[in-house]
């Protein structure tokens, strides 16, 4: 079975540098494949140090010459509308493309443009209507806190969901004033393509947005490392993460980084089993798991244990799996080799750690391409490795607690603190355990629900910062104080006498 090759499909990408679509300055390129056949289907310009250079000196050019950081807020968000108005255009373009590049089933693409666009719509209000500070002392000094943008925003962004991911990133620096360098991952560029289009036709300024493909360890690394670019948001695994905190860390800029997890499920047997199973079952295998707050181990009081396992993997084993094309599929392909063959190497390392109860290996009608069929372990010690580290793939844990406590010691036994879920009738102690996991986030009663104005973040190795609402501009701005005296101000009067 083969997934549809788009119409029109590019055979090159190229980067997006001041205003114009260019080859890379050392000419080299490199291969980018879909997921169900894992063969080229085009090239991508391989950015470097130089390419890099280029865009960073536009988008500086454009922040200390162009009109984009000293624009009105409402000036600023008409373009932003217009941006999210050309988003929601390509909205049928975008599925496409990104369900062919990534694996996604399709009918999980095409919600992407929609949020995309969303993002960009919250952040116009959000810069119209933002405040700045002020701080009287009666009768003697008026203090007042102006926002400024920080600068050239270097934005680095993973290969699941790209083109929302860039929308998180894109509409908040853009909104806060910060002309942007963009490097999407080198495993999906494609819906990035779509960008420079989209900006051209919302009027946003040459310069202002650019964009740069290629390989991390190159293109990646000549940003983080750029003097000229004062700060730096990435989302990907925390491996990376660390390399680009240590590089930083030369320059002092500024980070905002959202970084893996190995987000816990608690499950109490007093709550309404059905809705935990449905919420469990899509949270671990939408998007082919493949997602950073993906509930991927799932604590089950013991009273319920066995039921729930029963039934979870009956569920699992009736998961459609298929070409990312196909409407009726629910778990497409992963989204590279590399990546499966990893995903891959930990359903074999489960399955002597922990007892299978659903997949762990390709379904038999897919032959070709990185398919996985969902994959359930039971009973898994939380010293197992399936337990303790991120797989990123359709694979889940499930493992029996027989205390709140013993909960609340499996659910934090891990270095990663992204997300964390609670499902219980009994909304005392739904709270009360919400308030001890390590986490970012947690979600009562539910699962992965963006509100866009609530922060979004991780704790523990799950990350730096936080982004979202408020925190997102606070991110790509910087405080400017300004006191000013209201009368006359006391000065002591050094050197005025002998």
């Amino acid at each position: 079975m083969t997934s549809a090759v788009p119409p029109d499909l590019p055979c090159h990408l190229q980067h997006y540098i001041d205003g114009r679509s260019v080859d890379s300055a050392s000419g080299a390129t490199f291969k980018v494949i879909d997921p169900v056949s894992n063969k080229p289907y085009a090239t991508a310009a391989a950015g470097g140090t130089e390419d890099i250079a280029r865009a960073v000196a536009a988008a500086r050019r454009a922040f200390l010459d162009g009109p984009w950081p000293s624009m009105a807020g409402r000036a600023r968000a008409r373009v932003l509308v217009a941006i999210a108005d050309a988003v929601e255009a390509r909205e049928d373009r975008l599925a496409e493309l990104e369900s062919f590049d990534t694996g996604l089933p399709i009918t999980q693409a095409r919600g992407q443009a929609r949020r995309a666009a969303e993002n960009f719509r919250f952040f116009a209000d959000m810069i119209v209507a933002r405040g700045d500070e002020a701080y009287s002392v009666p009768g003697s000094q008026l203090n007042y806190v102006v926002r400024k943008p920080v600068g050239v925003a270097g934005l680095i962004t993973p290969w699941n969901t790209p083109f929302m991911l860039e929308s998180w990133k894109l509409a908040p620096a853009l909104a806060a004033g910060c002309p942007v360098v963009l490097k999407p991952a080198e495993f999906t560029p494609l819906s990035a393509g779509l960008w420079p289009g989209i900006m051209e036709d919302a009027g946003v300024p040459a310069g202002v947005f650019n964009l740069v493909n290629g390989i991390g360890e190159d293109a990646g690394a000549a940003l983080v490392e750029h003097p000229d670019v004062p700060l730096i948001s990435f989302t990907g695994e925390t491996t990376t993460g660390k390399v680009i905190m240590r590089a930083a860390a030369e320059h002092l800029k500024g980070l905002s980084m959202e970084l893996g997890g190995k987000s816990p499920v608690v499950v109490f047997a007093d709550t309404d089993l059905d809705a935990a199973l449905d919420s469990t079952l899509f949270g671990v295998f939408s998007l082919n798991g493949e997602r950073c707050t993906a509930g991927s181990r799932i604590l089950v009081e013991r009273p319920i244990y066995d039921e729930f396992c029963r039934r979870y993997a009956d569920r699992a084993a009736r998961v459609v799996v298929g070409p990312p094309s196909d409407p009726a599929t629910e778990v497409g392909a992963l989204v590279h080799p590399e990546h499966y063959d990893r995903v891959l190497s930990y359903v074999e390392i489960g399955k002597g750690e922990a007892r299978l109860l659903a997949g762990g290996g390709r379904p038999e009608h897919l032959p070709e391409g990185n398919y996985l069929a969902p994959t359930v372990f039971a009973d898994v010690k939380p010293d197992a490795r399936i337990f303790r580290e991120e797989i990123f793939g359709p694979v889940v844990a499930l493992t029996p607690f027989d205390t709140e406590a013993e909960a609340l010691e499996l659910a934090n036994a891990v270095r990663y603190g992204l997300a964390g879920y609670v499902w219980t009738s009994d909304l005392k102690r739904g709270h009360r355990v919400a308030g001890r996991i390590e986490a970012g986030m947690i979600w009562l009663n539910s699962h992965n629900v963006r509100d866009l104005r609530t922060p979004f973040g991780g704790v523990k190795e799950s990350g730096v910062g936080h982004e979202g609402g408020h925190r997102s501009i606070d991110f790509y701005t910087d405080e400017h104080i300004i006191h000013v005296a209201l009368g006359d101000v006391h000065t002591p009067q050094f050197g005025a006498s002998r």
